[in-house]
């Protein structure tokens, strides 16, 4: 943990020279495609005859490179065969670069894997002076418990959420204000350490610096939730490739965050296998004639398989969408069947507003928002991410709903743990600097 404080405040120093400079780049490491978006930071005047900025009154970057290529080497979220995806990773960089004509050294990258886990935790403390300083604010986030999350996991995210002076709660920051007694609720996400490191890895291997780091469903639901949504509370499910991500919000702050290891990719291996298909074929069927909803007319619409395996009989098969609907749709039910399992473990019915939200590239599938109403609640809708000054027409549907969400991370990231000096004898009790303290004053 002292370690991942001490570099998580590294990347946050990075960021903001990187900002000073005025341009970084971010990449979404995706099962299905990589993505990096270069952008130059400037004042907001800069822009003002633009229209609007990357949120209403925070216009403060613009997109001014961006590029997509196949993922290659990433499965679950997660990296599978490092040189394959070095190798996605250059092409992405590099084609970025090229329309951006700049050299990119700094890069905030996001992962959707690696078994995300919620830890609600509190801590409070008394206030020596009459008003809350920036010493207060470290020592209460100090104080909150952290529980023993186990050796193979490292913390992604740890974002206070609530604080408490005296008798009034709810506060977004106290600092400044004057009180005797403060209280905080931090919101802790954890990963598996092994997939953060693969992924740290293939990033030095790429000669890229690392500025930061998100999970993947916190910056698409930064993007795709509006912002009543993100105050009176709603859901985000990020279905992606190869993994789903799900991001529960209140109060403009994300409480719980899970993913489940099905996404797209799989209904894609589905068709592949019930019509004896390549890949390829199965997605470009997916992409043109599926759906999850059946109707009277689809058991007439032929589909044509095509292929070239050389065999006439079998290259001019058709199927009708119905079939191809009767294969796709229990994939797509289990998949948010896991999904409400999820919410309703994190207590999801007790939010004041249900509101489900639907975006990644997954989420396209026709019909499937109708499907979801039926298994996850009523209010559900599809989200796409906000228009962002510079970002290409291709790269503002559902699928770069992360990437966006990075983009607006970049410009304001919330603030962390690691942006607060963090008393040495307060780190957990398994940080190596405790350890040492305490040799140093009993020997």
């Amino acid at each position: 943990m002292t370690d991942l404080y001490q570099s998580q405040r590294a990347m946050r120093n990075m960021r903001r020279a990187a900002m000073q400079r005025g341009v970084i780049a971010i990449l979404d490491v995706g099962t299905s495609k990589i993505a990096c978006l270069v952008l130059r930071f400037d004042g907001p005047e800069r822009f003002r005859e633009d229209g609007l900025g990357s949120m209403a009154g925070q216009s403060s970057f613009r997109v001014i490179g961006a590029a997509t290529t196949r993922s290659r080497g990433v499965r679950f979220g997660e990296i599978d065969a490092m040189q394959e995806t070095e190798r996605a990773i250059r092409t992405a960089v590099q084609a970025a670069q090229k329309m951006a004509n700049v050299r990119v050294d700094h890069v905030i990258a996001c992962l959707s894997g690696a078994r995300p886990r919620s830890y609600g935790l509190a801590g409070d403390i008394e206030i020596a002076a009459e008003q809350v300083s920036e010493q207060d604010v470290a020592r209460v986030l100090a104080a909150c418990d952290v529980p023993d999350y186990g050796a193979e996991r490292e913390v992604l995210h740890a974002q206070p959420v609530n604080f408490a002076l005296d008798h009034r709660s709810g506060l977004a920051d106290p600092r400044g204000q004057n009180g005797h007694r403060l209280a905080c609720d931090m919101h802790l996400l954890t990963v598996e350490t092994t997939a953060l490191q693969n992924l740290l890895y293939c990033i030095k291997r790429c000669d890229l610096e690392l500025a930061g780091l998100a999970s993947s469903a916190y910056v698409a639901g930064i993007s795709s939730l509006v912002e009543d949504e993100q105050e009176l509370g709603a859901a985000c499910i990020d279905m992606g490739g190869g993994a789903t991500g799900l991001s529960i919000f209140i109060k403009k702050h994300m409480i719980y965050a899970d993913a489940v290891r099905m996404g797209g990719d799989h209904v894609t291996s589905d068709i592949a296998k019930g019509l004896q298909v390549p890949m390829a074929t199965a997605e470009r069927i997916k992409t043109f004639y599926g759906g999850v909803i059946a109707t009277g007319m689809d058991d007439r619409e032929m589909i044509e398989i095509g292929g070239d395996s050389g065999d006439w009989e079998r290259d001019r098969r058709k199927v009708s969408r119905a079939e191809l609907i009767g294969i796709m749709r229990p994939r797509v039910e289990e998949i948010l069947e896991e999904v409400r399992a999820r919410l309703d473990a994190a207590g999801f019915d007790s939010l004041p507003s249900q509101q489900i939200v639907l975006t990644g590239g997954a989420s396209q599938i026709p019909g499937l928002d109708g499907l979801a109403a039926r298994i996850l609640g009523q209010n559900v809708r599809l989200g796409r991410p906000l228009r962002v000054q510079g970002l290409p027409q291709a790269a503002t549907g559902a699928a770069f709903a992360s990437s966006v969400g990075l983009c607006l991370f970049a410009a304001h990231p919330q603030d962390e743990w690691w942006d607060f000096e963090i008393p040495a004898e307060r780190y957990p009790a398994r940080s190596i600097k405790r350890a040492v303290k305490w040799f140093r004053d009993n020997w």
